[in-house]
């Protein structure tokens, strides 16, 4: 396949008789197909990595070779890709937590040499069924894989999945020769090599990443408040639609209901958002993902559940409500916008909360110790439990049950495996690596530290984001409000609008939701099982402010040390009861 026949394809997949290769598209669609290479391309955002890809599967079918398996990491990206699949003729399928009905007859697919691509999440690759009885049974005839978003194999990168980990015990059994494809925005020198450790002899291809389009600004704001009032006012006189990030799913949901409150069109996307008119979650996040791609909102708030695969290319911008934790992180999240149009805006605020929110996250990011020697002891004790059975043996939240044993069993080999819905200990020893933990984490402090040097950058925004992302070329973008000398977006704040926003956050309490499932074994002498009987459910309750929050957050951290919460507190929590709640306890 030469140059010219495969440009042929790119026009029909992109529906433009006039497209052309970008730079390097050509070249390592050649080092796959008539090459066999493996190779990782690190290229901005909407370079076209799908494109290399996909044109590169239709060439290899069409020689006889055997299917393409993409391992993507977002529901969003799969959507999106299986459409542009289609264009070329090729038949491909998706795997995922969404279309388990469908899951027999696509496997049966796959066997039978009938699916040209299928895209799974790295999650896949922790069910045995499937790689037992699907993915291993075709392994021998792969003829491409992709692994979509790279980055995330390697503990370096911003948003490492212990999942990813699994790829490597799955390429044992795939052909030696087959080209792997890895492909990221957002790899720099230490992941490029910590990717090249996993993967094996893999080439590297770097494009430039600077964003043409994008116009970066930063701005310290003193509280939510102000940075609550500066959105309302601001968002409107943008163009277009965009995306305001944050770091709680607190904070989605706060923040969209502010600016629906002042009359701009926004709704709040996170992992765990519902809707009573859909199913289930998946089913509305895609429902608000096409609302933004229709435009039929001004803007989505929402955490980096929307990230990487999300392609609007008329995207008009993209603010930070907090900052991220890491520069190449930040880079991942504004690069959404402005891929297709001349100019867009990404702008950075920042306040005082950030840094106790990014701390926790550090502290949180690997298990207790203890909690993980807890679950080994009481697996050993047993032949085999599931996580519902675990449960009454621990002290734990099932959220942190499933975290543990998650990062136990992509270890090569595991001290725990999971056989359906059970989890069994093996002989394998296990032992903290602390060593590794410690440099991590001072990793990750290092990277808050390069944030707040980008926020405080003299010199010009692009170019700082470049030069941490080890791009060779770190020239002047000349669009940033360092290189312009002014703010591309205005930086007043209505004082009445601060007032207003003030007054919100201390009216944005809280539903508390009592649990109302009975622990196995919890109240044998009542006899409960499942739910507690309806008569003894515990009604809604009202929560005035978490720790910390704006609005009287500080107040009540304040007190709690003092030991003693002053009158304005309590007449808060009063007027909450007598205006807004209005309880009518039984």
């Amino acid at each position: 396949m030469d140059r010219q026949a495969a440009e042929t394809l790119l026009r029909t997949a992109v529906g433009d008789p006039n497209a052309h290769f970008r730079p390097g598209q050509w070249e390592a669609i050649d080092a796959l197909v008539n090459q066999r290479h493996k190779l990782m391309v690190v290229q901005r955002t909407g370079w076209g990595k799908s494109s290399v890809y996909f044109i590169s599967t239709r060439i290899l079918r069409d020689r006889g070779v055997g299917l393409t398996v993409i391992v993507s990491p977002l529901l969003a990206l799969m959507r999106n890709q299986i459409e542009a699949a289609n264009r070329l003729g090729i038949r491909a399928e998706t795997i995922n937590s969404t279309n388990q009905e469908n899951w027999p007859v696509i496997s049966a697919a796959m066997l039978d040499d009938e699916v040209d691509a299928i895209l799974i999440s790295p999650e896949r690759l922790s069910n045995e069924e499937f790689v037992g009885e699907v993915l291993l049974p075709v392994a021998d005839r792969v003829g491409l894989l992709v692994v979509d978003e790279v980055h995330c194999i390697s503990d370096w990168g911003h948003d490492f999945r212990p999942d990813y980990r699994r790829l490597v015990n799955v390429l044992r059994q795939m052909p030696p020769n087959m080209p792997i494809l890895g492909t990221t925005a957002t790899a720099n020198n230490r992941v490029i090599e910590d990717v090249q450790a996993q993967l094996g002899d893999i080439e590297i291809q770097r494009g430039p990443l600077v964003r043409d389009s994008l116009a970066l600004q930063t701005l310290r704001l003193p509280d939510q408040a102000s940075r609550l009032a500066w959105l309302a006012q601001h968002i409107p006189e943008l163009p277009g639609t965009g995306i305001v990030y944050v770091l709680t799913i607190r904070d989605a949901e706060q923040v969209a209901a502010w600016l629906n409150q002042q009359g701009v069109v926004a709704r709040a996307y996170h992992g765990s958002v519902v809707h009573d008119d859909f199913e289930n979650s998946n089913q509305y996040r895609q429902h608000l993902e096409d609302l933004l791609l229709n435009n039929e909102i001004k803007v989505l708030v929402a955490t980096t559940a929307l990230g990487m695969g999300y392609d609007k290319p008329d995207l008009g911008f993209v603010i930070h409500y907090q900052a991220a934790g890491s520069v190449v992180a930040y880079y991942q999240q504004v690069g959404r916008a402005g891929r297709a149009i001349d100019t867009a805006y990404g702008v950075l605020l920042s306040g005082k909360e950030d840094e106790d929110i990014h701390e926790y996250f550090r502290r949180s990011a690997f298990p207790d110790e203890r909690d993980v020697n807890a679950i080994l002891d009481v697996l050993a004790e047993h032949d085999e439990l599931s996580v519902v059975q675990l449960q009454p043996h621990l002290n734990m939240r099932r959220r942190q049950i499933d975290k543990v044993l998650k990062i136990l069993s992509v270890e090569n080999p595991a001290p725990v495996i999971k056989q359906g819905s059970q989890w069994r200990r093996t002989p394998v020893p296990f032992r903290m690596e602390h060593e590794r933990i410690e440099h991590l984490t001072t990793q990750r402090e290092i990277e808050w530290q390069e944030v707040q040097g980008y926020i405080n950058s003299e010199g010009c925004l692009m170019a700082y984001l470049r030069h941490a992302l080890d791009d060779p070329e770190t020239d002047d973008c000349g669009r940033c409000t360092v290189c312009l000398g002014g703010p591309v977006v205005g930086i007043d704040v209505d004082r009445s609008l601060v007032i207003a926003a003030a007054q919100y956050l201390k009216h944005a309490e809280m539903p508390f939701k009592p649990k109302i499932q009975v622990a196995a074994g919890a109240f044998r002498v009542y006899g409960f099982r499942g739910n507690l009987p309806v008569g003894l459910q515990a009604q809604e309750g009202r929560i005035l402010s978490r720790w910390g929050d704006a609005g009287w957050g500080g107040l009540v951290a304040d007190d709690k040390h003092a030991g003693h919460f002053r009158d304005d507190l309590v007449d808060a929590v009063a007027e909450m009861l007598e205006q807004r709640w209005q309880p009518n306890p039984a």
